[in-house]
């Protein structure tokens, strides 16, 4: 079974004042160290979704499946559509979607959400006090109906809740950090 990786990277980071995707992180951009990390975990493909700034985000990194959401500014929802309809052509069962302002995820984060994944199987990932968070697993069989739903700065959390007890819930705190990077003062703390 094929699981493919979904980062959702087309944000123009508003509050941190410059694309998170642009940010460097340990010797490259924040973009590429979360696209490695799916594909450590074994998802293929793995599509990147951009926007702001998009070219420049293509011109310093060596991103190969990268979609362009030209719709960026309407909020995560079209990044999402969008990376979904680049991926109906694919072999996936299931996409692991995450989103690239975490640096503290992990492969194993990712490889225990994908575990067991079929097309009819969604996950989330959980953390401390079993708040839900990213990594998200979306069977093949909901990217219709996430799709739909996706508006605005909303993904794929209202088709999930409407899901209820359908959807795995998925302890991953003991090997990633949901921490995400929004303000200059939590930019300036990575390590570059």
């Amino acid at each position: 079974m094929v699981t493919a990786g979904l980062l959702l990277a087309a944000g123009a980071g508003r509050r941190l004042g410059r694309p998170k995707a642009l940010l460097p992180y340990r010797g490259q951009l924040l973009v590429e160290h979360a696209a490695a990390v799916l594909t450590a975990a074994g998802c293929q493909p793995v599509v990147v979704v951009l926007g702001a700034q998009a070219d420049e985000v293509r011109d310093r990194t060596r991103l190969s499946d990268v979609v362009v959401n030209e719709d960026w500014t309407t909020g995560m929802g079209s990044s999402l559509r969008a990376g979904l309809a680049a991926l109906t052509s694919s072999a996936a069962v299931a996409v692991v979607v995450t989103l690239v302002d975490m640096p503290g995820l992990t492969p194993a984060a990712v490889r225990r959400v994908a575990r067991d994944a079929t097309a009819g199987t969604l996950a989330v990932a959980t953390y401390a006090d079993g708040r839900r968070g990213h990594p998200v697993l979306l069977g093949r069989n909901h990217w219709a109906g996430v799709s739909e739903a996706a508006v605005g700065d909303r993904g794929a959390r209202d088709y999930l809740r409407a899901q209820g007890e359908a959807v795995r819930l998925v302890p991953c705190a003991d090997v990633a950090d949901d921490t995400d990077v929004d303000l200059p003062e939590q930019a300036a703390r990575l390590p570059g």
